[in-house]
């Protein structure tokens, strides 16, 4: 067979040069049995410059450049030769192992997933996919562990770090407030109702919360939210989840107690069995005749109150 017969032209539009790249690939299979992986890669690369709409060709470079610790190339072979349709399977695989290498665990799922379609026993594929998801698992684990580990050292930080005036600074400290955490557990009215606390020193700690993606009470309130989930996690199956969705005006409470009530904006059943006896009788107005009657309500629905667990306290 003459040159100009081993000049065909690919689907792409492009000429190859079949001769060519048979003999590069046949000093490639020479290189490798000598070990010579760099010879082996040049020779591979000849090959696919002769004839670059082989798909074997492309295969046998991206593994040797994988081999040779060159994924970013091989990577992007293995990306050239899933292009064909069908794709390899060994090449879906193995791009699914580099992907899952570098973290990109969704890209490797849909490689995965593209073998599973068509043979959904593949074994290797099945054993695959079983790691990538855990691993796409662990990362989302390990991404929520760094936001609460940030999240607590937000809180930890020292009121003392931000520019506030001397006013504002005294207050704080004489009401026992060292950090941003103890800062976002009390609520404005706390604050307001301290000596010598006025409207300008509320603004400034408020403008600097905002700039931190805080507010006062949201301590308060992010404990009240975790425990209504904790109420409902405990009363599922038990036909009573509904109750806690139900207004609080259901429990016919006295007036002084509704009263009372609204001042910690409870509007649920679910929200006042978040609340704790002696955030009850915080309130203003709200005495033990109150308290009675708010547990005798609630036990008659089956509920009652949160309890402080052992250890805790209301600034947890």
């Amino acid at each position: 067979m003459n040159d100009a017969m081993d000049m065909v032209i690919g689907a792409s539009g492009v000429k190859a040069d079949a001769k060519a790249a048979r003999d590069a690939l046949a000093e490639a299979e020479r290189a490798g049995q000598e070990g010579d992986r760099a010879g082996q890669v040049a020779a591979l690369r000849r090959a696919a410059s002769a004839n670059p709409n082989d798909p074997h060709v492309l295969f046998k470079l991206a593994y040797n450049l994988d081999l040779s610790g060159e994924e970013d190339e091989a990577i992007a072979l293995y990306e050239r030769v899933c292009d064909f349709v069908p794709p390899p399977v060994n090449a879906l695989l193995n791009l699914a192992v580099l992907l899952e290498d570098r973290g990109e665990n969704a890209k490797a799922e849909r490689c995965l997933r593209q073998i599973l379609d068509t043979n959904p026993n593949h074994a290797r594929a099945r054993l695959f996919m079983k790691d990538v998801q855990a691993s796409r698992s662990m990362v989302i684990e390990e991404e929520n562990e760094r936001d609460v580990m940030k999240r607590k050292a937000l809180l930890d930080t020292p009121v003392t770090d931000f520019e506030l005036s001397v006013r504002a600074r005294t207050c704080l400290k004489k009401m026992n407030i060292r950090t941003l955490g103890d800062l976002i557990r009390i609520n404005e009215a706390e604050l307001m109702s301290y000596k010598n606390f006025g409207e300008s020193s509320l603004e400034e700690i408020k403008r600097m919360l905002v700039a931190k993606n805080l507010k006062l009470g949201q301590g308060r309130e992010d404990a009240h939210r975790a425990a209504r989930r904790q109420i409902l996690e405990k009363l599922k199956g038990s036909g009573r989840e509904q109750m806690l969705n139900k207004p609080v005006s259901e429990l016919q409470l006295s007036v002084r107690a509704r009263k009372a009530l609204q001042l910690l904006n409870i509007q649920t059943i679910g929200d006042l069995c978040s609340h704790t006896e002696a955030e009850l009788m915080g309130i203003k107005n709200f005495g033990s005749t109150s308290l009675v009657e708010v547990r005798e309500k609630l036990g008659d629905m089956g509920l009652g109150l949160r309890v402080l667990e052992e250890g805790e306290t209301l600034e947890s």
